[in-house]
C-alpha cells in the first residue's frame, strides 16, 4: 500500500495543446531533466509549469500570458465562432492522493478561461465552463454532498479558479471539505516554484547588499552569500566543497569582500586547499561563465525558500511544502564534470523531500549515469 505524499508536489504536466505540444504528458520526478535538440520544446514545457505556477499564486491571465496566441498550436483551427485556444494541466500529488488540475484557455480573439477541471478519486471536484462568452465570467460549479450535492456560482475568467475555492466554499460538509483539500494541494504544489536561469554578465559587478534574496538571474549572487555565509555554516561550507569540484585551481572557500563604496563582491579564496603558495582571493567577475552558473547553481540548490524570491503559502507550515527549482538552460555554459556534479548535489539534496528541480538539457548522456535522476527525452 503506498503511502501518501506529506508534502504536496506536481508529478505531472500535461501539455493537451500548447504551442509546439499536443498530448504530451511529463512525469516529473524529484530531479527530472526535459532532454532534447532544439526545438524539441523542452523551455516551452517549462513556459507552461511556470504559467500554472503562477496562475495558482493568483495571477491574472493576462500577467501569466503576455502573448497568449503565441500558446495556441500553429495548426490549431477556429471554432464555429473565430475561436482558438491551448490546454495545460498537471498532477499534484500528496496527503489527498493525486489531484488533477486541466486548464483550458481562450486565446483569440480575446483571453480568458474556457473551462476548468479539478478532479482526486475519480470524482470531479469542480468544473468551470463558458456559458456566455459576452460575460467576462465562467459558471463554475463544486462537489458539494450536503443538502445540494453541487454549488453553482459565477467566477472571474481571467483567474484559475482552483486558486479561488478557499475563498468560497465554506467547509461545512464532507463534500466542501474534499474540495477545499484538493484545491489547497494543488495551489500549495503549484506556487512553491523558483525559476532559476543565472545570467553570468550580471554577477560580475559588486552590488548592494539588498534583503539577500535570491532573484532569478542569480544576478545578487554576492549579496545572498554576504547574507547566508553566517546564516548557516555548514551549508556554506558545502558550497566550497562543491566549488573546488567545479572550479579551476585551489578553492578554500567561497567568500565576500565588503567594499568602500558600501557593496559587496564575491570572490574565491585561493590557497587554503592545498596549502600551497601564499592566500589570495579571486573575484567571482573574473570566472568563466560555466563557473559562475555552476556556483550559482549550487547555491539555489543549497539554499531554500527564506533565500530565494520565491512566494510559498504563508499558511502552511514550510515542513509541509516543496520547493520546485525549474531551471531553464542548465547545462549551457557547463562541462561534463560540472554537471555531473551539480546533478549528484541534486539528486542528494532532492532526495530530502524538500526541494525538487526540474531542468532542461541538450545532451543527457551525463544525467542519465546519476542515480536519482529522472531524464524525459523530447524529440521534434
Amino acid at each position: 500500500m503506498d503511502v501518501p505524499a506529506i508534502r504536496p508536489a506536481v508529478t505531472e504536466l500535461r501539455l493537451s495543446s500548447f504551442a509546439g505540444h499536443r498530448g504530451r504528458v511529463l512525469p516529473l520526478g524529484p530531479v527530472t531533466l526535459l532532454a532534447g535538440p532544439s526545438g524539441s520544446g523542452k523551455s516551452t514545457a517549462l513556459r507552461a509549469y511556470e504559467a500554472l505556477a503562477r496562475l495558482g499564486a493568483g495571477a491574472t491571465l493576462g500577467e501569466v500570458f503576455p502573448d497568449p496566441v503565441g500558446c495556441v498550436p500553429e495548426d490549431a483551427s477556429r471554432d464555429a465562432r473565430g475561436r482558438r485556444g491551448f490546454r495545460i494541466g498537471c498532477t499534484a500529488d500528496g496527503p489527498e492522493g493525486p489531484v488533477r488540475l486541466d486548464v483550458a484557455v481562450q486565446a483569440d480573439p480575446e483571453l480568458r478561461i474556457a473551462g476548468e477541471r479539478l478532479t482526486a478519486r475519480g470524482r470531479t471536484l469542480l468544473s468551470t465552463a463558458l456559458r456566455d462568452p459576452g460575460r467576462p465570467r465562467v459558471q463554475a460549479a463544486w462537489h458539494t454532498a450536503g443538502d445540494s450535492r453541487v454549488t453553482r456560482a459565477p467566477f472571474p475568467g481571467d483567474l484559475l479558479g482552483t486558486a479561488l475555492l478557499p475563498l468560497r466554499v465554506a467547509g461545512t460538509t464532507h463534500g466542501q471539505r474534499q474540495v477545499l483539500a484538493a484545491a489547497e494541494q494543488v495551489v500549495v504544489a503549484l506556487r512553491s516554484v523558483f525559476p532559476c536561469d543565472p545570467r553570468p554578465d550580471g554577477m560580475r559587478a559588486p552590488v548592494a547588499p539588498g534583503d539577500g534574496r535570491l532573484r532569478r538571474g542569480c544576478g545578487n549572487l554576492a549579496a545572498v552569500l554576504h547574507r547566508t555565509r553566517h546564516e548557516c555554516a555548514r551549508r556554506h561550507a558545502r558550497l566550497a566543497s562543491v566549488a573546488r569540484a567545479g572550479c579551476a585551481g585551489p578553492v578554500g572557500e567561497v567568500g565576500v569582500e565588503e567594499l568602500a563604496d558600501g557593496t559587496v563582491r564575491a570572490v574565491l579564496d585561493r590557497g587554503g586547499a592545498s596549502g600551497a603558495g601564499p592566500a589570495r582571493a579571486t573575484p567571482l567577475g573574473r570566472l568563466g561563465d560555466g563557473e559562475l552558473r555552476f556556483l550559482a547553481l549550487a547555491l539555489v540548490l543549497l539554499t531554500g525558500p527564506g533565500v530565494l524570491a520565491v512566494d510559498q503559502a504563508a499558511e502552511v507550515p514550510r515542513a509541509l511544502q516543496s520547493l520546485t527549482v525549474l531551471a531553464g538552460n542548465l547545462d549551457h555554459a557547463l562541462d561534463t564534470a560540472q554537471l555531473g556534479t551539480l546533478l549528484a548535489l541534486a539528486a542528494s539534496v532532492c532526495a530530502e523531500g524538500h526541494l525538487r528541480l526540474v531542468g532542461e538539457v541538450g545532451e543527457a548522456a551525463a544525467a542519465r549515469e546519476v542515480r536519482g535522476v529522472t531524464v524525459v527525452d523530447l524529440v521534434r
